[in-house]
């Protein structure tokens, strides 16, 4: 088994208010406060740290990552049907899918969104 394992990556958000009630209503993300009003999304062991609105970027970082420049991946435990009418609820337009797709645990299904800042989103089922 790997030493290795992914802890964190970056999206950048432009309004701390809209992208928090994204995350937290439609993903289901623990909302943390790394400093007063910026935030990062806390997924059980793994975390969304956020360039945005009063973040001092790292001179790592050489670039701040930009508005709608991420893609990101998660497993929806239900059915995709499900999924789908979870985006719907919160009036999240579904923009591709469902399609079948392959990720960490083989062939799967998918459906495709962006969240408040054009990002690329998905959802993938297993089985």
């Amino acid at each position: 088994m790997s030493r290795i394992r992914f802890d964190h990556c970056v999206i950048h958000v432009s309004d701390w208010t809209r992208s928090n009630a994204f995350y937290r209503d439609v993903l289901g993300a623990e909302l943390v406060e790394s400093s007063p009003g910026t935030w990062f999304y806390r997924f059980g062991d793994v975390q969304l740290n956020c360039h945005g609105p009063g973040v001092k970027v790292s001179p790592l970082a050489r670039q701040p990552v930009a508005p709608g420049n991420s893609d990101l991946c998660w497993t929806w435990s239900g059915t995709i049907d499900d999924a789908v009418e979870h985006l719907h609820r919160h009036g999240v337009v579904v923009e591709e899918g469902p399609v079948a797709r392959k990720g960490v645990r083989g062939p799967g299904t998918s459906v495709y969104f962006r969240d408040p800042d054009g990002s690329l989103l998905e959802f993938i089922t297993y089985g």
